[in-house]
């Protein structure tokens, strides 16, 4: 199951075009390959999609699934991640709505919802993304001996934007006629690309094991390989950053920041440490654990989303003094030049 260009997909996004928890339909909206039918937020229904999310793209917005169904979607996206991964009541309704009306379901929530249906028709799939492989093993460095480049994003913090990087550079990289791929590790990139690991699902002892095999598998067909990354080694919650690091045994970090943030974002009582300092705390991290080569940072992601188009590029300016390192925002301005600093 994954979604390919002939689909039709209504995200559900409710209440995630303004809040904080829309990340995942957001990034679809952005980055995936089918066409998009309708986006369901009932808080801004009706309203302009360019204008309350700034992606340049004529898709209305409905209030309800219902409303959608008038577009003919034939998938429903669940685009949004409510704390605890349970969908309210009202939300599950909704799917079990578009369920009833022939839809099938992509479903990033840690709660699978292939429970709450026995009866499919036929072209109909509940796809549960949040699932463990099967025959995982431990990680054992075996991806440092490949030929491929291996480009991991790492981050100051969880949210900042290591996914977008990631697609931006490939993206980048295949316009160049680079053999390139992009590996997803979290809901977000497995709906974008149709196949990934979801990191968070994998039990700790395997995770390495998962990220290499997902490695090793895609390394005979691709010069490049960029390795979504997830969590942060500075946050206190966050535990995927070094299987991602043990098990692709990383070429290349791309570290990724939101400008000026000097705090973690939902542990305000954590310091984000100055930006040379966690660049040296990545390399050590790399270099150990199988690493034959020194792994360097070689560029910076910043990510200026809630500043203007002036303080942006002051921003830049101030990080590339700081580190000695090339930086930009990959999504507001060209990441062509920035794939020079890290091919």
């Amino acid at each position: 199951m994954h979604l390919t260009a002939n689909h039709r997909v209504a995200i559900l996004l409710h209440q995630g075009i303004k809040g904080t928890h829309g990340k995942t339909g957001l990034a679809y909206l952005r980055y995936g390959k089918s066409a998009i039918a309708a986006v369901i937020d009932a808080d801004c229904g009706g309203q302009s999609l360019k204008e309350v999310t700034g992606i340049a793209k004529n898709i209305p917005i409905v209030s309800n699934v219902q409303e959608a169904l008038a577009y003919n979607p034939d998938v429903l996206l669940i685009g949004i991640a409510p704390s605890g991964g349970i969908l309210p009541d009202a939300w599950l309704e909704e799917v079990k709505q578009g369920v009833r009306a022939g839809l099938s379901v992509v479903n990033g929530l840690h709660t699978p919802l292939n429970p709450y249906f026995d009866r499919l028709q036929p072209q109909q799939w509940i796809w549960d993304i949040r699932q463990e492989p099967s025959g995982l093993s431990i990680g054992l460095a075996k991806a440092r001996s490949l030929s491929c480049q291996r480009i991991l994003t790492v981050g100051t913090d969880m949210s900042v934007g290591k996914m977008s990087t990631s697609l931006e550079c490939h993206k980048a990289a295949q316009k160049r006629g680079i053999k390139s791929k992009f590996l997803g590790t979290g809901q977000g990139g497995i709906m974008i690309a149709g196949e990934g690991i979801a990191l968070d699902a994998i039990r700790v002892d395997f995770a390495a094991g998962a990220v290499e095999k997902m490695v090793l598998e895609a390394a005979n067909d691709y010069d490049v390989l960029w390795i979504e990354g997830q969590g942060s080694l500075l946050h206190p919650g966050s535990t995927a950053t070094l299987p991602l690091i043990r098990g692709s045994q990383p070429t290349v970090l791309i570290l990724v920041h939101r400008a000026g943030q000097t705090h973690i974002q939902h542990a305000p009582h954590v310091a984000i440490p100055p930006l040379p300092e966690v660049i040296e705390l990545y390399e050590q991290v790399a270099k150990v654990g199988g690493a034959t080569d020194t792994v360097n940072v070689k560029a910076i992601a910043l990510n200026t989303f809630h500043l203007d188009t002036q303080d942006a590029q002051k921003a830049i300016d101030k990080v590339q003094q700081m580190t000695g390192l090339p930086c930009t925002d990959v999504i507001r301005f060209d990441s062509d030049r920035f794939l020079d600093s890290v091919t």
